[in-house]
């Protein structure tokens, strides 16, 4: 009976890869048929009462418009901003005064800003932000997607200003300090190898290395040295900013030593001077980067770093619980003081430092809308179908099943479970609520340390991002190749394995010695 359900509850899973890596069918398309699909199980053998089921897929769909798909199109809709003005342009040639290098700018741009952004944020915005700035600089959209995807998979955890890691700690009972400490541990050699792979995605090969060594360790070095030592003595909130600011401000004085002059197959074509930078004035760089400045002082005034702020705005919020049966959550919409809100001001205010008008803002925004519904369709699917299998217990089946299955060996496949989370609802911290409680409590029944599973979970959930269809989806929007979901999925599924593997083996080693 456990079997039959774990394969039943996996079939909505198994239908979104076979469907996106087999058939190549376009995301949207394949995750409402998934939708369906769970809706039909829950309903006739799970025994979710039709009017449960709907409201739980309502749920899902409210909680994919605010705030995850607010986030989405206000990044997009500031990085097209930055195209019409014509101030991505100027970005462009100041980044190249720093180097004209594709991989030093995928590190800086992918790897640094991108961690920063997850640190800050959250949400999707370290992948939409950083791949549309390196497709729009250069390098080829899905590679720069890609190495996106992938080195997002370890900030998760300390992502949205430690969100993930503090939700788990309040889920599992533990202490927020020492699991942070436990997360960063666990984490750590995945982390520093981020950069490497960045590097070798973004340059199309492991040649791509040649030449890059020092810079590359320099990028791992500088994040992972301080955001390791943040999570040990501060806890989950400032790793990420304070790993992603060190690494960037490492990054651009190692390129100035040690890549001044780029290997010209992955030089970036600059239109002007020679230099790239055509006497560009102090005053036109903070013009150029006013959105990305505004949405860094916006994010960082707002969040729980400055209290008196944060506290004033926080309470400007509806709660409404949608669900109709028993244990619905409650959701909370925060109308101001939430990320995509921020990016909006950022970006609107902006455009208008770039001499953009109201008209240039409500075309763009209209565009935006349209070129990217399908994304926003996509991802409010696969909310509702993660809130339908988690109301009718079909999430805890398939989790149940693997707990069974694995045995002694358990902690080698606590990672694959985090993954699988992350996989159906696209969120680290719903991954956290869904399984941190039971990574901990089959922790203490094999006489393991619950803080160490728990950390594999988050752990997981920030692997399993990497091929979830609602990142996958805003990665094809960010690049402007939307119905290319299946062609990313097929590029990505070889890192995830890779990730996979080694955190299976990690955590399973990390167990054996008492860790």
């Amino acid at each position: 009976m456990l079997f039959l359900e774990f394969i039943l509850a996996m079939l909505p899973i198994i239908w979104l890869i076979a469907a996106l890596s087999g058939l190549k069918m376009a995301g949207h398309k394949a995750c409402v048929i998934a939708l369906l699909l769970t809706m039909v199980l829950a309903v006739f053998y799970w025994k979710l009462s039709v009017l449960n089921t709907a409201t739980a897929g309502l749920e899902g769909v409210l909680n994919a418009l605010w705030p995850i798909c607010l986030v989405i199109v206000a990044a997009l809709f500031t990085y097209n901003l930055t195209l019409k003005t014509g101030a991505m342009e100027l970005i462009k040639k100041m980044l190249a005064g720093v180097s004209r290098d594709k991989r030093v700018l995928a590190l800086i741009i992918g790897w640094g800003f991108g961690n920063f952004m997850e640190g800050m944020a959250g949400f999707g915005t370290a992948v939409a932000i950083p791949a549309s700035m390196l497709a729009g600089i250069g390098l080829d959209p899905m590679s720069a997607v890609l190495g996106c995807l992938v080195v997002n998979s370890t900030p998760t955890a300390f992502g949205s200003v430690g969100v993930p890691t503090v939700t788990l700690a309040s889920v599992t009972g533990l202490e927020a300090v020492p699991l942070a400490g436990n997360v960063a541990l666990i984490q750590c050699i995945l982390t520093f190898l981020s950069p490497f792979l960045m590097v070798c995605i973004c340059g199309k090969g492991i040649k791509a290395l040649k030449g890059m060594i020092p810079t590359t360790v320099v990028a791992a070095v500088s994040f992972t040295v301080p955001w390791f030592f943040t999570a040990q003595v501060m806890g989950p909130e400032l790793p990420d900013i304070i790993g992603s600011i060190c690494s960037m401000g490492a990054l651009i004085a190692a390129a100035k030593i040690f890549n001044r002059e780029p290997d010209e197959e992955y030089a970036i074509q600059v239109s002007g001077d020679g230099d790239g930078q055509m006497g560009l004035t102090v005053g036109a760089g903070v013009k150029a980067w006013s959105s990305f400045i505004l949405i860094f002082l916006l994010l960082m005034v707002t969040s729980t770093l400055c209290p008196p702020i944060h506290d004033a705005i926080a309470g400007i919020k509806s709660t409404v619980t949608v669900y109709a049966g028993e244990g619905g959550n409650a959701l909370s919409f925060s109308w101001i003081n939430t990320p995509g809100v921020m990016i909006f001001i950022a970006a609107i205010v902006g455009g208008l430092i770039q001499g953009a008008g109201a008209r240039d803002m409500i075309g763009v925004f209209i565009e935006t809308l349209k070129k990217y519904w399908k994304t926003i369709l996509t991802i409010c699917a696969v909310m509702a179908t993660a809130k339908i299998m988690s109301y009718s217990g079909m999430i805890s089946d398939i989790a149940s099943f693997l707990v069974v299955a694995a045995g002694p060996f358990y902690p080698a496949i606590a990672p694959l479970i985090g993954a699988l989370g992350a996989f159906v609802t696209g969120s680290g911290t719903s991954t956290c609520v869904l399984f941190g409680g039971l990574q901990s409590e089959t922790a203490l029944a094999l006489g393991l340390d619950a803080s160490w599973m728990a950390a594999a979970n988050v752990m997981g959930a920030g692997i399993g991002k990497m091929i979830c269809p609602q990142g996958i989806a805003i990665g094809a929007g960010a690049i402007s190749m939307v119905g290319s979901e299946s062609k990313i999925l097929s590029a990505v599924f070889k890192y995830f394995l890779l990730y996979v593997i080694l955190a299976g083996v990690i955590c399973y080693a990390g167990s054996l010695m008492g860790l």
